[in-house]
């Protein structure tokens, strides 16, 4: 099991880019954990949470509205 974050940009372009692959859950959610700035700042505005193929889900990088 290979684990990957997929980007999106704000304009809903789904080639936003792919990280390094990790070989663990917990390992691609730390590294997000610290990298989710910089992608930001490149105009990342989702980040997809794929296991292979496998959606295991998507989350918004951006802070929430209030």
């Amino acid at each position: 099991m290979a684990w990957q974050w997929r980007y999106e940009a704000e304009d809903g372009r789904q080639d936003a880019g792919c990280s390094e692959t990790f070989a663990s859950q917990s390992d691609a959610e730390s590294w997000i954990g610290q990298s989710w700035r910089e992608l930001v700042a490149k105009g990342v505005v989702t980040a997809i949470l794929m296991e292979d193929d496998r959606v295991e889900y998507r989350m918004s990088l951006l802070p929430a509205s209030s």
